[in-house]
């Protein structure tokens, strides 16, 4: 589905996504990845399943104000446990399957919101 044009620039906005892919600022990127204003990371996680306290450890020292966490084609939620990493930091995480997060994303980096966008595709 495209979201909106989307032209090269210093803000990373998802032009559109699919089946297990994004397009960021015409980049193209399979896989799981993390989306930020400043720059889009490749997230070696492999799936939902397998989140670990360490994943979300490595998005709080991101040091964004919220995550949305994108569970894939459906709305999954990780053990509270694992979350307090963000918890502890004092940082948002927002739930939501992967469609839901990419458009979300967008709506809070329009409002300059600092937002990291943790997307595991399927």
């Amino acid at each position: 589905m495209k979201l909106q044009l989307s032209a090269p620039g210093a803000r990373h906005s998802i032009a559109a996504y699919g089946d297990g892919y994004i397009v960021v600022n015409e980049v193209r990127h399979q896989g799981n990845v993390i989306v930020m204003p400043d720059r889009v990371l490749p997230w070696d996680t492999p799936g939902f399943e397998a989140l670990t306290v360490a994943d979300f450890e490595m998005l709080a020292a991101l040091g964004h104000e919220v995550v949305l966490l994108g569970t894939g084609a459906r709305l999954r939620f990780p053990h509270p446990a694992l979350a307090r990493p963000l918890a502890a930091a004092r940082i948002g995480l927002e739930v939501m399957d992967f469609q839901a997060a990419c458009r979300t994303y967008n709506v809070l980096l329009a409002d300059m919101r600092k937002v990291a966008a943790a997307l595991l595709m399927r």
